[in-house]
Order: C-alpha cells, then sequence, then structure tokens
C-alpha cells in the first residue's frame, strides 16, 4: 500500500467546521490541557482547603453535643496542618493519576480514584498520628476532612467538567478527529462520534477504501478520501485523533497504519474494538499467561455507575411506595368494578441477561380479550407488526384511561424493588419480540428494562418499531446517572400530555 497521493482523486476541499485549519492555527482554545490542568490543580486545593476548614468549624465552633473535647480546638495547629495536607493531597491525586489527561472529563472513574486518594490521605495522617506523639488530632475532625476532601474537589471537578462540555457544545477545546474505515461498524461509530459533542472529538470526515471524497457518510459527515490518501488527509485537515474501525481494515493495512502513526507525538492513534455494532458494554484487557486479552463485561453497568443506578431507583422508588399507596389502593378498586377479573396483569418479559420475568401491571384488558381480537381479523397484521393497536377493542373503559396516563405501569415500582426492572432503561419487550432486535437483542439484555425511558418520552407507541431500537441503542451506549436524571424530568410532562399512548 502506498501513501503517495499523486494519483489520486483530489481531496474534498471543505469539511464542516474545521475546514483549511493548518497546525499553525492550533491555540489554546482547540487544546484544553494547557489551561484546564492548571484550574484543575487550584480547583482541588481550594477545594481540600475549604474542606478541612469546614471539619474544623463543625467539630469544634458548633459545640455539637456528640463531640467530645478530647484534644484542645487549637486553630494555630489545625491550620498548620492543613497547610502541609493540602500539597500532600494534591501529590496523591497526582501519584494516581488525578491530573492525567486519560483519566479526566470521561465519566465516574474519575471519582473513584478521588475516592481512593482521600482514602489513603487518612490512613497516612493515622500512621502519622500513631508514630508522633505530638501529633494528637480530634478523630471526629478527622472523619469528616475525610469526607470533605472527598466530596469538594468531586464538587469543584464536576463543576469545571460541566464548563468544559458547554465549551465543546460550542465548538471549543475540540481535536481534530478523522475516522478510517466506512464499513458498518466504521459508519456506526461516525454516527456515535459526531453526536456526542461532550466527547471533545469533531469528526473532521472519514477515509476509507472505495470512497468518493465528498460523499456524505452520515449525516453531514463526509469522506475526506481513501486509505491511499490517509497521510495527506491527516496534513491538511490538521488531525490529532484517529479512530480506526478495525473490522473495516485488513489485518495489513492495520498494520501499515500504526507503524506510521502509533508512536507518533502529532497524532494519537485510537482503535475500536471490532464489535461496536453489537456489543454494548464495556471492555477490560487483562494480562493471562503473559498475553493481552479482551473480555467483554456481562453488564453495562459496573462499579460506581451500579452503584449509582442502584441509589437512584430504590431511593425514589420506596418513597414512591409509600406516597402512592392511596393511589394504587383507588386504581384497584376501580378496575374491579368496571370489568370482570383479576385487577393485575402478569406480562413475561426479558430481563438482565436473559433472565424471564412477571412484569406487573393493572389489567387494561376483557378477560375474554382473544375472543374479542379473534372477531377482528384486520387487526392481527398490525398487532403482529408492531405489538400495539391505535384503536384495540379489547381494552376496557377504565384501562384506557390509565393507559392515556401510564397509571397502569404504577405496579412495575415493586419489579424495581425485586430489582427486575428499573426506573429508567430501555423498553421491556416479550421473548416473542427478540429476533425483531437481531443482532441487538445481546445490547438490550445488558440493562435492566425500564418503567419510562428515551422512547417514553420520544413518542412512546406513536414511534415505529424500528425507532423503538434505536432508541433503546443509543441509551445504552449513551448512558448516565446524568441521562436517567434528565429523561425522569422529561417524565412527567409526556405522561401529562397523553401523546402516543394507547
Amino acid at each position: 500500500m502506498q501513501s503517495s497521493v499523486q494519483a489520486s482523486p483530489p481531496l474534498v476541499q471543505a469539511a464542516p467546521r474545521i475546514a483549511n485549519g493548518a497546525r499553525a492555527s492550533r491555540g489554546v482554545f482547540r487544546k484544553p490541557w494547557p489551561l484546564y490542568l492548571p484550574a484543575l490543580v487550584l480547583s482541588d486545593a481550594l477545594a481540600l482547603g475549604l474542606g478541612f476548614r469546614l471539619a474544623h468549624w463543625i467539630r469544634f465552633e458548633l459545640a455539637l453535643p456528640f463531640f467530645r473535647l478530647e484534644v484542645a480546638p487549637s486553630l494555630e495547629f489545625y491550620q498548620s496542618l492543613v497547610l502541609a495536607l493540602v500539597p500532600m493531597w494534591c501529590l496523591l491525586f497526582a501519584a494516581l493519576g488525578l491530573y492525567r489527561p486519560s483519566n479526566l472529563l470521561g465519566g465516574t472513574h474519575e471519582y473513584e480514584l478521588i475516592f481512593r486518594a482521600s482514602s489513603v490521605g487518612l490512613l497516612l495522617v493515622i500512621v502519622a498520628g500513631f508514630l508522633g506523639e505530638e501529633l494528637v488530632i480530634a478523630r471526629g475532625w478527622l472523619v469528616m476532612a475525610w469526607a470533605f476532601a472527598f466530596l469538594l474537589p468531586a464538587c469543584g471537578r464536576f463543576g469545571l467538567r460541566r464548563m468544559v462540555y458547554w465549551l465543546r457544545r460550542r465548538g471549543y477545546f475540540q481535536k481534530p478527529t478523522l475516522l478510517v474505515g466506512a464499513n458498518e461498524e466504521g459508519r456506526l461509530l461516525a454516527e456515535q462520534i459526531a453526536g456526542w459533542q461532550e466527547s471533545g472529538l469533531h469528526l473532521v470526515g472519514v477515509v476509507g477504501e472505495g470512497l468518493t471524497p465528498g460523499s456524505k457518510i452520515v449525516g453531514e459527515v463526509q469522506a475526506l478520501g481513501t486509505l491511499d490518501q490517509l497521510a495527506d488527509v491527516i496534513d491538511r485537515f490538521a488531525i490529532e485523533e484517529v479512530v480506526i474501525a478495525t473490522s473495516a481494515l485488513t489485518r495489513d493495512q492495520m498494520l501499515h497504519v500504526f507503524e506510521k502513526y502509533g508512536v507518533s507525538d502529532d497524532v494519537n492513534l485510537r482503535l475500536s474494538s471490532g464489535l461496536f455494532e453489537i456489543i454494548t458494554t464495556g471492555l477490560q484487557v487483562r494480562e493471562v499467561a503473559s498475553v493481552p486479552l479482551v473480555s467483554v463485561n456481562k453488564v453495562r453497568l459496573t462499579g460506581l455507575d451500579r452503584l449509582g443506578k442502584w441509589a437512584l431507583d430504590y431511593g425514589l422508588t420506596i418513597p414512591g411506595v409509600l406516597l402512592a399507596s392511596p393511589l394504587l389502593g383507588l386504581i384497584a378498586l376501580v378496575v374491579r368494578l368496571d370489568s370482570p377479573g383479576p385487577i393485575l396483569h402478569r406480562r413475561r418479559v426479558m430481563g438482565l441477561n436473559g433472565r424471564q420475568f412477571d412484569a406487573f401491571k393493572f389489567r387494561t384488558m376483557h378477560v375474554d380479550a382473544d375472543r374479542i381480537l379473534e372477531a377482528r381479523p384486520d387487526l392481527w397484521e398490525e398487532l403482529a407488526q408492531s405489538h400495539k393497536l391505535v384503536d384495540d377493542p379489547r381494552i376496557t373503559r377504565v384501562g384506557r384511561f390509565l393507559r392515556r396516563y401510564s397509571l397502569d405501569e404504577l405496579p412495575q415500582i415493586f419489579n424495581v424493588l425485586r430489582r427486575e426492572m428499573s426506573l429508567i432503561g430501555p423498553r421491556m419487550i416479550s421473548p416473542e419480540e427478540m429476533p425483531k432486535y437481531n443482532q441487538w437483542g445481546i445490547n438490550l439484555l445488558t440493562v435492566r428494562p425500564g418503567i419510562t425511558g428515551l422512547w417514553q418520552v420520544s413518542g412512546r407507541s406513536s414511534i415505529t418499531y424500528v425507532e423503538r431500537v434505536r432508541l433503546d441503542m443509543y441509551y445504552i451506549r449513551n448512558w448516565s446517572i446524568w441521562l436517567d436524571v434528565h429523561l425522569l424530568v422529561r417524565t412527567i410532562p409526556a405522561v401529562l400530555k397523553g401523546v402516543g399512548a394507547y
């Protein structure tokens, strides 16, 4: 394979937003680290100093009755101690990689490192107090100092991260990025990168075999040339990040690209897993018998993400059950009086890792629903295609009202308490629907289905089945605790409007 472009078609002359950029034009607003890292160190130092001072104020100045004065509350002593602890804590942050770009602006792993560093700092102070007879520190102050040394720097970093995301959505702090490969995986990667501005990667375009410069790949993302033109494209568009869809290249092609850019100081090379279009869970690289092997997480959420999801579910569901008990009782009574039959309907659905369970709902159909549908053969095809009927004769009078405002789904809060469902998640489906998801089915089963979700706030039953699948995959790939909170807030007006509910 030749890197020369003499005999190749001309490159496309423009690309979105960063078209004719030269390397000389890269400024501090394109590269965040010269500005971000000093701001991060300053934020941490101020947060730590404030946290230690708050610990002193609560422990010694509030005179709370459950604190004993086993040591003299010398403000000068603690001020001197803080002057030593703040730089020590910052050094611990640095030692654990909290100022390393690869650990920043990318997720909850940053907060895990802060917690770890603060815990190590606490242990060092305890050891120092044990070894030094003159170093007597109040235990109450020490515990609160440890808590504040985690919480306040985490809050400061959260604020700085939001600021960077805000700037990235406006075109700042972006790295010109090139995608190599235009097969199915490459197109999905292009859609993901182009749609996630907070990542800091500005997708300039795509190169790949058989591409015509200027042709559209996904949305406004254009083809910039063929693989033979890679070197010229990187130089012309001042590319800093190269992402390779590994399933689109042969082994020799990937080796050629890696030999040229794998250790380059100007370009950072990234390789996809080769299974992006199938797998949405995280990957881990571990050495087995001195061989680096990639393993796939069995579930989408791990570590602090899993804990955050659990806290959100139980933190809202337990009070919700208590507050909604009178409403649940009233609906149960109305359902029983409206038509004969059981109050609850159990629907067999797919759960986490393929485990099936019964999802609870208030019954909204007549007990002889099948007989009613047999008299309407024209509705069978619609039901088979979308698993929904716009004008369903099987629904009771009360059931139609309950469905319109999603009140029939309230009993699913007990499925949440049983850890079978989540408040927010992809749409639950029956085992018979699994073939409709094709290769996406394995992704759907990596998270618990939700009472509400992206499909609920995007039109509910009025959107097509294909669109529902796409929304489910988008939610799984882009999950964050803030996306869940956002969807919870959006669910309320969506339910009150009753749009797309039937």
